[in-house]
């Protein structure tokens, strides 16, 4: 428990506690609850504690309160955090004990004041926990983050290089928090995702980086390593320290450059269509798991007159419809280059092995870009400039019946009570085509430690990466209002599973192999023939060439720089 959840059960405690303390006489405080109360709401404030407003929390004489503090620093509860060189003075933070302690209290509360003041729903809830239901709920709760035994040293803070899209916007939310758990000041700076990748590769040409993260996307990756952008983790850690078990395996797989890893995964957020579920049940239709159904039920619901269209997806001229093309690819069966074919898909494990054919004129790709100018038919008038987030804004307010999106993109209703959208909506993998299978390409962001990292930043640097990137800041991030959850075992956290049904549905995908990242294989030139893709079939969807002949400059046009490149 920790955020929202944690401020909400510690207010309610302070302000019974001073209720309790005002009302009846005579009283006696109880110290140590006032202390650790004070102590977990400044932790979820991001407020530092010092010894002396610990003392002044107690609620008694200062020499009682001295000695109250000192049996909470025996227990185990407290943690020290040097503030100066000479650990004179230090700051007071709740230990991994204390904060794995008060959940359990915390939950018991709940459970007490709902079955002593709750509804009928309410004690039916409660009484489960005696039956199991609950238990096994705690067992697998994910404590909160706590804060580093000692503060990083990084003269002039944290610096991070990200991209503007919802989860990392939650990261900035929570920046007080986390550098109270970090011990300096982040600086987090954001951009576009094209935007992203130049301001990227021009600080690879600085002499000394501005960052001290950077968040790659997953494509990237090849490209990066290639050009000496990031630097292999092996190089700078023990990767055991990450758990790597526990990741979801396509995205653990797609921050490796022949089996090496160079990031973490921040993000694992794979595009899956959403669906009005309220709108097919009164239809009387099922949800659309193939291609043929997406266009039946898109010729269904189009109805413009109205305001209604059939499905939103990915058209902008340029990278987004370059992405678009090669995922529907896939659908269709295909990846974008010769990959081998494996059990469950292609392989893009060893892609720094040999060299690789484009294969963007293909038949199946033909029917991929037919597939796109159906779609175009039964979509909203301004879907050629239509993109990442612009697909997602008329779905959730209701003009949309289905729409292509990222999970990290359902916040947007999801969070929104307001949104016609809101509760009424289903997630499937990319409907399929007929050659093709379910699957769920993976998207989402690394975190890589640039190569030009100055040398004395980088121990305090894999720190702050560990930290970031394990299941209690990441659980902390879903609480938060994040839909993406790199970790298996955050998707399995209960109080999280609560939040969306986004998290089980991914968990189930992975493990049915549906997460897939060979869709997009990160090859150095990938960037490249996602622009090209994204401006031929522009055209193409405007009307100005054929699909074929698209395909066909695209195929060309792949083929020289795969070209250059082996050269």
């Amino acid at each position: 428990m920790t955020g929202p959840d944690l401020e909400r059960v510690v207010g309610f405690l302070k302000s019974l506690s001073v209720e309790i303390d005002s009302s009846i006489e005579p009283n006696t405080p109880n110290p140590h609850l006032n202390m650790i109360l004070h102590l977990l709401q400044s932790h979820s404030d991001g407020r530092l504690v010092s010894p002396s407003s610990m003392v002044a929390a107690a609620g008694v004489p200062y020499a009682t309160a001295t000695r109250k503090l000192a049996e909470l620093k025996d227990a185990g509860l407290l943690e020290h955090r040097p503030r100066t060189k000479s650990g004179k003075s230090f700051s007071l933070h709740p230990s991994s004990s204390l904060l794995d302690t008060f959940n359990q209290v915390a939950d018991r509360i709940e459970r007490m004041a709902r079955a002593s003041f709750g509804s009928a729903h309410d004690s039916a809830d409660t009484h489960s926990y005696y039956y199991g239901g609950s238990y096994q709920a705690a067992r697998a709760a994910i404590a909160p983050p706590s804060a580093l035994s000692q503060p990083l040293k990084l003269p002039g803070g944290l610096r991070i290089l990200v991209h503007g899209d919802p989860t990392f916007m939650v990261m900035d939310n929570l920046k007080r928090q986390f550098e109270q758990l970090v011990g300096t000041n982040i600086h987090q700076r954001a951009f576009s995702i094209d935007r992203l990748r130049e301001e990227a590769l021009r600080n690879s040409d600085r002499s000394k980086s501005r960052y001290d993260l950077i968040a790659v996307d997953l494509p990237w990756l090849g490209e990066f390593v290639q050009k000496g952008v990031i630097r292999p983790l092996t190089d700078v850690m023990d990767v055991a320290r990450l758990d790597p078990a526990d990741f979801h395996t396509a995205g653990w797989r797609a921050a490796h450059w022949d089996e090496c890893p160079y990031g973490v995964p921040s993000q694992t957020t794979p595009e899956l269509m959403f669906y009005r579920k309220d709108w097919f049940a009164a239809e009387g239709l099922e949800p659309p798991v193939t291609t043929e159904a997406v266009i039946e039920a898109a010729r269904h619901f189009h109805d413009p007159r109205r305001g209604r269209y059939g499905v939103a997806w990915n058209a902008a001229r340029g990278t987004a419809l370059g992405h678009t093309f090669m995922m529907t690819c896939a659908a269709f069966g295909q990846p974008i280059i010769d990959l081998p074919k494996i059990a469950g898909g292609f392989d893009s494990d060893h892609l720094g092995q040999r060299s690789y054919r484009p294969m963007l004129n293909t038949d199946q790709a033909l029917e991929a870009a037919e597939y796109l100018m159906q779609l175009l038919e039964f979509s909203p008038p301004d879907i050629l400039s239509m993109s990442w987030f612009e697909r997602v804004r008329p779905y959730a307010s209701g003009k949309v019946a289905m729409a292509y999106g990222y999970t990290l993109l359902a916040p947007y209703f999801e969070l929104d009570e307001s949104c016609s959208a809101h509760g009424n909506t289903g997630y499937l993998p990319h409907p399929h085509g007929p050659k093709g299978a379910p699957i769920a390409p993976v998207g989402g962001y690394v975190l890589c430690i640039p190569s030009n990292l100055a040398p004395e930043r980088v121990e305090d640097t894999v720190e702050a990466l560990v930290a970031f990137t394990s299941p209690g800041a990441q659980k902390l991030y879903a609480q938060s209002g994040s839909r993406t959850a790199p970790r298996y075992s955050v998707g399995a956290d209960p109080e999280v599973r609560r939040l969306s049904p986004i998290f089980e549905l991914v968990d189930q995908m992975s493990w049915r192999d549906e997460l897939q990242f060979w869709p997009r294989p990160p090859i150095p030139e990938i960037s490249d023939i996602i622009r090209i893709c994204g401006h031929e079939l522009h055209d193409m969807l405007r009307g100005i060439v054929s699909p074929r002949d698209a395909l066909d400059r695209v195929q060309a046009r792949a083929e020289d720089i795969m070209r250059q490149q082996v050269t």
